[in-house]
């Protein structure tokens, strides 16, 4: 039987941790039940769902690996059945094998349209089903792979931004129905996919030459992605859609020579202005 709440609902792919947890936390402070869904770990799952109710929502678990069609449609079946429909849907999750192209197999490439591409789109079409006359929201986590080129992130960067352009065309078809589609693009944020990719890839540069190059010196973190995309969830996003908002600390507007690379009196001219307004503070 459909519940009654008059709630909004949001399905959130790979809610259990990470930036869908967070992101989970601030929709239910703001009273939105929310639809936790996992691959494997039911404890995490149901640790995010006892926080979101602490704060103030309702909710449900669901066990889906996106990777498969039939796991998406059970998984927005249990959403019908119990809310009988859907206002935000949130494709998050993501994985892929970090290998230069040349080492890329059958099967990483296989898996990975599937796991990065495909399941947005038969979520969305299914999510798309569930909203109702008043419209709805659809965001995909994206990453600066899209933006960017750099060593054995060309599997996943290249989903990323067939997932953006998809973003373009479903904003165009489904905004008649006042629906925005939109993308949240994260630079360096440091969660778990963070750690694997620059400390557990073989030969992989060290983080921290990384860092020092952002103009705002510091990874983002999930709050910070989370807090965009709750923006955009938001009403006060009601006329955008067919974006992609970049959250990197501007990883993707700088280029060589880094001012981090700089020397002397060109080197003071940044950090030691930094260093004196900071000694201030």
């Amino acid at each position: 039987m459909a519940s009654t709440s008059q709630a909004p609902v949001a399905l959130i792919t790979g809610s259990s941790r990470g930036i869908g947890k967070v992101l989970a936390l601030k929709l239910a402070a703001r009273g939105i039940d929310v639809v936790v869904n996992y691959k494997s770990n039911a404890d995490l799952a149901e640790e995010t769902l006892s926080e979101v109710r602490a704060a103030g929502a309702d909710g449900m678990t669901v066990q889906a690996n996106i990777e498969e069609p039939d796991d998406i449609d059970a998984m927005f079946d249990a959403v019908r059945a119990k809310y009988g429909r859907l206002d935000m849907f949130v494709a998050n999750a993501a994985a892929s094998a970090f290998k230069p192209v040349s080492q890329l197999k059958l099967h990483h490439l296989d898996r990975n349209w599937a796991m990065n591409v495909r399941s947005f789109v038969l979520g969305a079409q299914r999510a798309v089903e569930l909203m109702d006359a008043a419209g709805g929201r659809i965001i995909v986590v994206t990453s600066y792979g899209s933006l960017r080129a750099f060593p054995t992130y060309a599997s996943l960067g290249a989903a990323k931004a067939a997932a953006e352009m998809y973003v373009k065309y479903m904003a165009t078809e489904f905004g008649p129905r006042n629906i925005t589609v939109n993308a949240v693009n994260g630079g360096l944020i440091d969660t778990d996919s963070l750690d694997f990719f620059y400390n557990r890839v073989p030969g992989m540069a060290p983080m921290s030459t990384v860092i020092e190059k952002l103009p705002l010196g510091r990874p983002g973190t999930a709050d910070d992605m989370a807090s965009a995309i709750d923006f955009l969830l938001s009403p006060s996003a009601g006329y955008i859609t067919g974006q992609t908002l970049t959250v990197d600390g501007g990883l993707t507007v700088v280029a060589p020579p880094f001012w981090s690379d700089t020397t002397g009196d060109l080197h003071d001219a940044v950090f030691g202005a930094a260093a004196a307004a900071s000694d201030e503070g």
